[in-house]
């Protein structure tokens, strides 16, 4: 019995050993290991835990990561590169061991990345190791289909803590790619108020007028009016389009938004927004949008928005505009850099300013609020070295989010790309780049690299106060944004009150899975009749019936069970 006792003993006393030896790394992941990405994987995959980390600084031999391109058509390219093949690629592979493999890529003009994802996902095409989605439907179709992993797990073991610092300015960015509490996709973080819109207004068509900017929508169809049919810069009143805005996609957009039109009468469309009992209504449902939508029409028919509001996109509204035809757009802060830059081209007098979004008579006020997120990663099940995708990440972050001075990215991410520098060691400005700027950031992984959401708006601070650009990001400001930038800033956040955020950042509920297409579909077609005139303001009335009778009361009920569970 003695010799029994004293063997078990020695037993349990070397299992403690062998358990204490092989989690001694205490959690620390962000160290290099010496063992091969073939190692580690085979380790992972028979689930004999390493005590070494399988994350690296740099992999050598190198690892793949496959992904595929929705090409903005805007994206240039110098040097005979192409989105496979290009500078931010090389870089990838240099400095970090990560070879981009490209399974295929598209230029993304009239849905064509959703389109070719789609196609992909159903024809069992090679599923790419990382994909990052801006179209919500899409990234929630991707999550539900089972062929991408968790990925809350390798954000907390291996994101540094520069990202994961930023990620916690907002705990509700994981809201929308979590099932069954787990975190089905890494949110993509965007600048605070990026998407947040004011007014873009012909000044040089004010000052020869001897028109203030309006702060009123009453002001504001005086200004229209005589835009159009007083034209400083004459154009005959066919030629102008006053106010460019369009609504083919949406009537809640990042440019060219007619949404804050319904915010003078106190809602948002196609958005969640208190109500005043407290639950979440759906704006476009509100009584506030039949008066938005009779003012849409009347200014439709007098010529102040365009004809074919209902086949413009967001593209689409910046061409007069860049053709010098049109007097007011709504827009982001950033807009004087892109595309209003390019109004001199055409119109050499032209000076574009920001104002103020007007208020309704009894001074409300409402514009679309920018979430901290424009995006999801999500990660495929069979990815086979995911560590390899936060090694990325993390340089970025801790490199060109959040540059040091001296650092490699301080100026920049790619020298005689986004950025150059004179011969006296000043930044040229973006116009002045060698063979052309080029948006270099959009060669990243992820869409915009890597951002910290409250970063921009104190660059852009610093600028307004009139201090001499230190940080990357002031630097940026300065050479390659529009020189109306950091004044346009300030205009944004003078109305810092008025901006409403979408409040149901939940998953897509289970009536939204089914109906939701089919409503926006309705919303957007009876909306546009009723512009045009093909019905009466009274089809209103009728769409609001059949939209609650047609899932919409179920989906109001599912949202606002989310609601009461989050807030």
């Amino acid at each position: 019995m003695k010799k029994s006792l004293l063997l078990l003993i020695l037993i349990m006393l070397a299992t403690t050993i062998a358990a204490c030896s092989g989690s001694n790394n205490g959690g620390n992941t962000t160290t290099n290991s010496t063992k091969t990405p073939e190692a580690t994987q085979e380790g992972n995959q028979t689930g004999n835990e390493s005590n070494e980390s399988a994350y690296k600084d740099k992999y050598d031999p190198p690892v793949t990561i496959s992904t595929v391109w929705g090409i903005d058509p805007e994206l240039k390219f110098k040097n005979n590169e192409t989105i496979e093949n290009n500078v931010a690629t090389k870089w990838a592979l240099d400095t970090l061991g990560i070879e981009i493999k490209s399974l295929w890529s598209v230029t993304d003009s009239n849905n064509a990345f959703q389109t070719k994802m789609r196609l992909s996902l159903n024809s069992g095409n090679d599923i790419p190791d990382v994909v990052t989605i801006g179209d919500a439907q899409l990234a929630h179709e991707l999550i539900d289909s089972g062929l991408f992993r968790e990925v809350g797990s390798l954000f907390d073991e291996y994101a540094n803590d520069t990202w994961k610092q930023a990620m916690a300015l907002d705990d509700n960015v994981w809201n929308p790619y979590t099932r069954n509490g787990e975190r089905m996709g890494i949110p993509v973080l965007d600048y605070a108020y990026n998407h947040d819109y004011l007014l873009w207004i012909r000044q040089d068509w004010l000052d020869a007028l001897k028109l203030e900017a309006p702060k009123t929508i009453a002001e504001l169809e005086h200004v229209l009016e005589q835009f159009k049919n007083n034209n400083p810069s004459g154009l005959s009143p066919s030629e102008v389009t006053p106010l460019s805005m369009g609504t083919k996609m949406k009537l809640n957009t990042w440019m060219g938004d007619p949404s804050w039109i319904f915010g003078a009468f106190g809602t948002l469309p196609e958005q969640w927004n208190v109500a005043a009992d407290g639950t979440l209504e759906y704006g476009s449902i509100h009584p506030g949008m039949k008066d938005g939508l009779a003012l849409l029409h009347d200014w439709h028919s007098k010529g102040y928005i365009p004809q074919e509001i209902a086949l413009w996109d967001e593209n689409q509204t910046a061409v007069p505009a860049v053709a010098g035809t049109a007097g007011i757009i709504a827009g982001p802060y950033w807009m004087s850099g892109w595309p209003l830059s390019d109004t001199a081209v055409n119109d050499p007098d032209a000076v574009w300013k920001p104002y103020p979004i007007p208020t309704g008579e009894d001074g409300t006020a409402m514009r679309h609020g920018t979430h901290y997120t424009n995006g999801v990663t999500l990660i495929s099940t069979k990815m086979e070295y995911p560590e390899a995708f936060f090694t990325y990440q993390n340089y970025l972050f801790d490199n060109y989010a959040d540059p040091k001075e001296g650092g490699v990215f301080e100026n920049g991410l790619f020298k005689n790309y986004d950025y150059d520098i004179a011969d006296d060691g000043s930044l040229l400005r973006w116009d002045d780049i060698p063979g052309g700027y080029v948006n270099a950031v959009r060669y990243l992984l992820v869409r915009d690299g890597a951002r910290i959401p409250d970063a921009q708006m104190k660059a852009l601070m610093n600028l307004a106060d009139g201090k001499e650009p230190v940080t990357r990001l002031e630097k940026e400001v300065k050479s390659s944004y529009g020189e109306e930038t950091p004044a346009a800033a300030v205009v944004l956040l003078q109305q810092e009150d008025i901006s409403y955020k979408d409040m149901f950042t939940g998953p897509p509920t289970e009536s939204m899975n089914s109906k939701l297409d089919y409503l926006k579909k309705l919303e957007l077609t009876a909306f546009n009749e009723i512009i045009y005139g093909n019905k009466d303001i009274s089809a209103f009335d009728d769409f609001v019936k059949q939209w609650k009778a047609d899932g919409g009361d179920q989906i109001t009920a599912e949202v606002n069970e989310w609601y009461n569970g989050v807030k």
